[in-house]
């Protein structure tokens, strides 16, 4: 233990005697670290905003068409079904969600884009979010809806009292909350009242009158107290019919969460791409800390021959490279971690995804730094290790 404590002043002294060079490895490694870190970020960013949307939804089980693999297909299934499902004891109440993606022209520039809509009787407590609640009652008029204030800066400004059009129909921007985009509705979302979304949307059809629709996009169900989700999941999907998919909102296996994820991971060039970069990354991080950690063996070719002269151990010479690394590890991932968060913070805003840095994805992108570290100290380590002290002073 001693011994290790006595090596570790020079490897620090190794990095450190000129500063200026200790500075640029600070960069250099910090620079891998943010490859890493904005790679594997938009690759969360991918996952983490398609379900932003799901994990808001006031629901304990999801029933959707069989044929939705995932929440963007437009494959509705028949109202009656959630009738049905509340009818079953353990269920305390099941509501409808409708989405519908249209045009949204720009108030400002003319210019159409899409956005995605979302719609439910307002006396649900479909999407309890703060700025919905609020105006819960400002919705109750005709050709009025919510913008979300982070849709993207394309459909212009994002604020209550601004008129504009949604499929070619007037509109009136009456409040606004906080959602977010995702790859699917990637310039934002709008929240109007059912009512609304008829007018907008009649082509849906009414079924029993004129205040209710025949089909539904998404069914929330929330059981009763001391309820098991599971085991409701399974009673429903065996009260059923087959035409709808009945599974648990959040969590893993057989959810809704799980299923959003799963398709946008396995389903689509997007995670592989990001996948790939972040390899690359990781790949270019182990050249630059090798190029770094071989310029310093190389200052100190002679001391590392004169130390092997007196008796030092490879083993011993290979603890100080490797100490090097790890210490280009820490002081290289703290800058790198710093202006990824700023970065992280710039995207959210520009384009509205969700770029979260939790202290599990910092613990995995640090080891990913330790071990791009260390693998790169073994390479430069080798030359030294296999140098004949005498041919140095020959």
């Amino acid at each position: 233990m001693l011994s290790w404590w006595k090596r570790t002043p020079l490897a620090w002294l190794n990095l450190t005697h000129d500063r200026r060079k200790f500075a640029t490895s600070m960069a250099g490694v910090g620079f891998a670290v943010l490859l890493m870190f904005l790679f594997t970020g938009f690759q969360n960013a991918l996952y983490d905003s398609q379900v932003q949307l799901i994990n808001r939804l006031n629901a304990d089980i999801i029933i959707i068409n069989r044929l939705k693999n995932n929440m963007f297909v437009p494959a509705a299934f028949a109202r009656r079904r959630l009738y049905q499902a509340q009818a079953l004891a353990g269920v305390q109440a099941a509501y409808p969600l409708y989405m519908s993606d249209v045009r949204w022209r720009n108030p400002v520039t003319r210019k159409t884009r899409p956005v995605r809509v979302l719609a439910f009787n307002l006396a649900d407590p479909v999407l309890p979010l703060p700025g919905v609640t609020a105006h819960l009652e400002a919705l109750k008029f005709p050709n009025t809806a919510l913008i979300d204030t982070r849709a993207r800066a394309e459909v212009g400004p994002r604020e209550a009292g601004i008129q504009s059009e949604l499929a070619d129909r007037a509109i009136e921007i009456v409040g606004t909350f906080r959602l977010g985009t995702d790859f699917a509705a990637g310039n934002g979302n709008l929240i109007m009242s059912d009512q609304n979304f008829l007018r907008y949307f009649a082509n849906r059809g009414p079924e029993e009158d004129e205040r209710s629709f025949s089909t539904v996009d998404i069914g929330l169900v929330q059981v009763q107290p001391g309820v098991d989700v599971d085991e409701m999941v399974q009673a429903l999907s065996a009260f059923l019919p087959n035409d709808v998919k009945v599974m648990r909102r959040l969590g893993p296996g057989n959810s809704f969460e799980a299923q959003e994820r799963d398709y946008w991971r396995e389903s689509t060039n997007i995670a592989f791409v990001f996948s790939l970069l972040t390899v690359m990354s990781f790949f270019v991080g182990i050249i630059l800390v090798y190029q770094i950690l071989y310029t310093d063996v190389a200052d100190h070719w002679k001391e590392y021959a004169t130390l092997k002269a007196m008796g030092y151990s490879n083993r011993f010479l290979l603890t100080v490279v490797m100490q090097e690394a790890l210490i280009l590890s820490v002081v290289g991932f703290i800058p790198g971690i710093l202006v990824s968060r700023l970065l992280y913070t710039a995207a959210s805003n520009a384009i509205g995804l969700v770029f979260l840095m939790t202290p599990a994805r910092i613990t995995h992108m640090y080891l990913a730094a330790f071990a791009m570290c260390l693998i790169s100290g073994a390479i430069a380590v080798r030359k030294v290790q296999s140098t004949d002290p005498a041919e140095v002073f020959s």
